[in-house]
């Protein structure tokens, strides 16, 4: 049995940030990940390209991730645009309208998850424990105690979980929740065209689809495609130039003609909402507390505000020699983090459910939506600010 501070299972890159964020406070920290050390020095591409807002720009330079991504792999996000079927009017934003140069900036996956990587290493007080599985969590008023596969046992002050929005440590934990299944898949992949994007995004709601085209640098773009999972597995199916076809003519052709230059991804689209983000020492961050629908491009940009808030808390306890896993610390750490992702986490799974619904009275109320939206200047600022706005 080995006694630390805090134990964060799962070393995507939300736990591997909490764990850069703890740097400096004198914490001893374990992570836990059941892949190896080597896969996670060296992540795969798995396709998702990950929007990251002004705030989040700002959070990872602080931990030391920006700054290890190569420039040339960030693609900048000048302007965004929503569409609906084949109305004419689209909800639109502009960086040059907000007064900044981009809005955002649209990152691999795999190069933050490298990045968050490398920012821990030689971290001192941190110890990483690869390729073991947590098979339960004994507590107690004092510690809690994280059981491996292989017998080991490590007691923590606070144990986290931050391994993904299927995270078993929540249900280990007795947590669970609020888990919305859409039905569908969305498939992902990189794609050459002859037109230019001038780096700008594309939400399209149609009827059946949902589409999303992802800006990257020079004359490619991630095309985000969401259909029932059979319709998915006919595009896997195709050969290069029958698929390139297939998503330019999703895309009637506005790019020009489209071909892939990388390999397809599909994923499950389920939103998740934990019913709580903490108990009696053990706490959620990232997926594990809040699992977005992609649609408002948000997943990880919560994900980096979730290890921000709990990082903070924990640094304030420490220094004034508290206790990092007392309740009400971790209460507040819920409190301030349910307030600032509950109304986009419902307000996406309602935008989700109605552009995703086929039936005629569901699109004469999609048109309105928009006609609204695209005529009210203050919530097209608003949301805009959400995006370009850093934090204090």
């Amino acid at each position: 049995m080995r006694d630390v501070d805090v134990v964060i299972v799962g070393a995507g890159p939300a736990g591997l940030s909490l764990a850069r964020g703890l740097a400096g406070t004198g914490l001893s920290v374990t992570l836990v990940e059941q892949q190896p050390a080597a896969a996670l020095a060296e992540p795969a591409f798995d396709g998702r390209e990950i929007a990251l807002t002004h705030a989040s720009r700002q959070i990872m330079q602080a931990l030391g991730l920006w700054q290890r991504i190569d420039p040339a792999q960030v693609s900048p996000l000048r302007s965004a645009k929503v569409m609906n079927g084949a109305s004419p009017f689209a909800l639109g934003f502009a960086a040059a309208k907000e007064g900044v140069e981009e809005l955002g900036w649209l990152v691999p996956n795999h190069l933050i998850r490298r990045a968050a990587w490398e920012a821990v290493q030689g971290q001192a007080g941190l110890e990483l424990v690869d390729g073991a599985k947590v098979t339960a969590i004994e507590t107690d008023a004092q510690a809690n105690t994280v059981v491996l596969d292989d017998g080991r046992r490590l007691t923590a002050r606070l144990v986290v979980a931050a391994d993904s929005r299927f995270s078993a440590t929540r249900r280990m934990m007795g947590i669970g929740a609020q888990m919305r299944d859409f039905g569908k898949s969305m498939l992902v992949c990189r794609l050459r065209h002859e037109r230019p994007h001038r780096h700008e995004a594309w939400e399209w709601f149609g009827y059946g689809r949902t589409l999303a085209m992802l800006p990257l640098p020079g004359d490619q773009c991630s095309a985000v495609i969401t259909l029932p999972p059979q319709q998915i597995q006919e595009l896997m199916a195709m050969d290069e130039d029958g698929f390139g076809e297939a998503v330019g003519g999703f895309f009637e052709q506005r790019l020009g003609r489209m071909q892939p230059v990388g390999t397809r991804h599909v994923y499950p689209l389920v939103g998740v909402y934990a019913h709580r983000f903490a108990g009696p020492r053990y706490v959620l961050v990232g997926d594990a507390a809040v699992g977005m629908h992609p649609v408002t491009a948000h997943g990880f940009n919560f994900g980096l505000q979730s290890q921000q808030r709990l990082a903070k808390l924990l640094e304030e306890a420490a220094a004034r020699g508290g206790d990092i896993g007392a309740a009400p610390l971790l209460a507040r750490y819920e409190r301030n983090h349910r307030l600032a992702t509950r109304p986009l986490y419902e307000a996406t799974n309602a935008i989700a459910a109605l552009y995703n619904d086929g039936r005629l009275p569901a699109r004469v109320l999609r048109n309105a939506a928009l006609r609204v939206a695209h005529g009210v200047a203050p919530f097209r600022r608003m949301i805009a600010a959400h995006l370009t706005q850093a934090r204090e």
